[in-house]
């Protein structure tokens, strides 16, 4: 058994969501081979320097779950995109490229954050250009921590006021740019979170059946897309289970 999840958004303030994911890795995970976690597993990060005693803990608890062999990967997300090798090494786990070709259930299948797709946000994509750029990373990482602590929170509160005032189709992938990605990866099965709209929808890839998998976010409840015998199948749980 494999499993994929995304848009946890941890963070101190929502102490029910890390709750249900400790229980997540103490009673699923533990019988997984594999968990993927496709980005935005933090509300937000602004580098390796600034981990907190919660921060520390959560990467405690991936520790423990590598340790009794469930392999752990980690995609970045718009918001822990400065995650780094250290968080990886306290963590346990592999930090993967987006987008991801991996074999799941007999089959190539490519995972993404699924940021990158939205293309119809035009001022997300070119903010995403260059906080994504080679030099604005190095630029990020070595500015003071509390300037970082400062543009971190401006640009939360920027995302959340243009998020509200965007239509629902700009803040959704564009699907034009799923087919041409799948294309080019020659898969028949994408799996992506990001949008908040879990769903499992069929298209047309190059005249053949696709599949597009949207995982859903921890917030009124969990949600875990589960790999095995029978294929690739989402469900929710609440919180509080």
């Amino acid at each position: 058994m494999i499993l994929l999840i995304s848009d946890l958004h941890l963070e101190e303030e929502r102490p029910d969501i890390t709750r249900a994911f400790v229980r997540f890795l103490e009673h699923r995970a533990s019988q997984a081979s594999a968990l993927y976690i496709l980005g935005d597993f933090f509300e937000a990060w602004i580098g390796d320097d600034a981990m907190s005693e919660f921060h520390h803990y959560i990467a405690s608890q991936l520790r423990a779950l590598a340790q009794r062999g469930t392999q752990v990967f980690l995609m970045h997300g718009n918001r822990d995109f400065l995650i780094g090798k250290a968080f990886c090494r306290e963590a346990g786990c592999r930090l993967l490229p987006d987008p991801c070709l991996v074999e799941l259930a007999g089959e190539p299948v490519l995972l993404s954050h699924g940021d990158a797709l939205c293309t119809r946000d035009l001022a997300y994509m070119r903010l995403r250009r260059w906080l994504r750029n080679p030099l604005s990373l190095l630029i990020l990482r070595n500015l003071p921590l509390r300037t970082r602590q400062k543009l971190g929170r401006k640009l939360r509160a920027k995302s959340r006021e243009q998020t509200r005032m965007k239509a629902s189709d700009i803040v959704d992938v564009t699907p034009q740019e799923v087919v041409r990605l799948m294309s080019r990866h020659r898969v028949r099965t994408l799996v992506h979170g990001h949008t908040h709209r879990p769903a499992d929808h069929t298209l047309q890839v190059g005249g053949q059946s696709a599949r597009r998998i949207v995982l859903g976010d921890w917030d009124r409840s969990g949600w875990a897309l589960q790999v095995d015998e029978h294929g690739l199948q989402q469900a929710s749980f609440p919180l509080d289970s």
